[in-house]
């Protein structure tokens, strides 16, 4: 079974997301939410040996505020 990550995303109060990985001590922010899946993968990179780098990486958006059902 391929190792994943997932990261809590939420929008930051400067503008923006950040994102902090489950389990590990990771942290990253972007503008955007394509610039933040970028990020985090380069974030996994620099943490992980080659490896043992998790070959999922879940971006977990929250806070996005109320919806209508």
């Amino acid at each position: 079974m391929e190792k994943e990550i997932t990261f809590i995303v939420e929008e930051s109060q400067d503008g923006g997301f950040e994102a902090r990985a489950l389990g590990f001590l990771i942290f990253t922010e972007a503008e955007t939410v394509e610039d933040l899946n970028k990020m985090a993968q380069d974030a996994v990179n620099c943490h992980f040996d080659e490896g043992e780098r998790p070959g999922v990486i879940r971006l977990h958006m929250v806070g996005q505020g109320p919806f209508g059902l």
